[in-house]
């Protein structure tokens, strides 16, 4: 099912899939700087968590839906993001629903709860704590504000979250935050054939760590 969401004065594209079985929560996921809504990394994630327990919708940002490379400033991002989560609960009243994404997509998706979007939890997937090389640029100023329940998965190689700055910035965090660390695995949840490990391995992590998460909740 795809529909078409306004924003603003222009619209974009989201398509909803069905999780496989019976569902127990709706998964807005927003996709990263570099991607868009059926990049590789966004359909293999809905692969792994659609039989776990999640419907999924995934979208483009605006620049995405023009065809551009060059994200969007995060205002343009949250609003842009509001408006599919709006839409997705006037399609499908979801008992539960869950925003996040991968990178920037799940830093608008945290600064919108920070704020006091209503959603039920925030799924999160390499979040972007720092800009690469510059981990004084800390993206963590918003964090005590969110209120719901949190799962982030960051790999122990992520090149935009050194593991020491982010467990010291949850110090200040008082939300139920989960913090899932993939061994081994980068900003793209890559991890090395030295590792002994592939990136399937690692999306099933993901998917299973996800459907435990999502059974506590």
């Amino acid at each position: 099912m795809q529909w078409r969401v306004a924003v603003d004065d222009e619209e974009t594209t989201a398509i909803f899939e069905p999780g496989v079985g019976d569902a127990q929560a709706v998964f807005v996921c927003a996709h990263g700087a570099g991607g868009h809504r059926e990049d590789r990394g966004m359909v293999r994630l809905a692969a792994v968590l659609r039989p776990r327990g999640f419907d999924l919708v995934r979208f483009n940002f605006l620049y995405r839906e023009k065809g551009s490379g060059r994200p969007d400033t995060m205002p343009r991002l949250k609003r842009c993001l509001a408006a599919v989560v709006t839409r997705t609960r006037k399609e499908l009243g979801p008992r539960r629903l869950i925003i996040g994404g991968r990178s920037m997509g799940g830093r608008a998706a945290s600064m919108l709860a920070a704020d006091g979007m209503a959603c039920d939890a925030l799924l999160l997937l390499a979040y972007p704590l720092h800009p690469a090389g510059k981990p004084e640029q800390l993206r963590d100023a918003h964090l005590p504000q969110i209120k719901v329940p949190v799962l982030c998965f960051n790999g122990t190689r992520d090149a935009l979250c050194r593991r020491d700055l982010m467990e010291s910035a949850l110090a200040s965090v008082r939300a139920p935050w989960e913090m899932h660390w993939l061994e081994g695995a980068d900003h793209s949840f890559h991890v090395l054939k030295s590792s002994g490990r592939t990136d399937a391995d690692v999306l099933d992590e993901v998917g299973d760590a996800s459907q435990r998460w999502l059974a506590r909740r």
